[in-house]
């Protein structure tokens, strides 16, 4: 057996030990990248107020994700979202949570009870622009 093998005796002893807490913008620092892999997804955080409160707060969890937990100690998380133009908005938003709520419950071992997805807005793709068209100078004249 190794040593991160999960057994009934080494839950006992984990919790002699102490608590261990993961800090909520851990949380949603997993949030951010667990709904970037999702296709279909362009941005989290995509709105004018959240794009400001990037800019004024050091705090990751300000930047499009609010985590919080409910009465049970289940995590509650709320994700705001720019979809990429032609995205299936319902499909990729009940991807998101699923994703959202897979992820955190594998990594920190803890149930998620709700993960809301705010839909922001549609990045509309770039028109790339065509090269500006080659010209050939006329040659200087030499210099005698």
């Amino acid at each position: 057996m190794s040593n991160h093998d999960v057994t009934p005796e080494s839950i006992e002893d984990q919790n002699s030990l102490g608590e261990i807490k993961i800090n909520h913008s851990v949380v949603a620092s997993i949030v951010r990248l667990a709904a970037l892999e999702i296709e279909g997804v362009s941005a989290v955080g995509g709105s004018f107020v959240d794009g400001i409160a990037e800019i004024f707060s050091k705090k990751e969890s300000d930047r499009g994700v609010r985590v919080s937990e409910d009465e049970h100690g289940y995590y509650v998380i709320e994700i705001r979202l720019l979809m990429e133009f032609g995205a299936e908005l319902a499909k990729t938003a009940y991807n998101v949570q699923v994703a959202v709520r897979d992820r955190l419950n594998q990594m920190t071992g803890k149930q998620v009870s709700r993960v809301n997805v705010v839909i922001d807005g549609v990045k509309v793709p770039e028109e790339k622009s065509p090269p500006p068209p080659e010209t050939s100078w006329p040659k200087a004249p030499a210099t005698d």
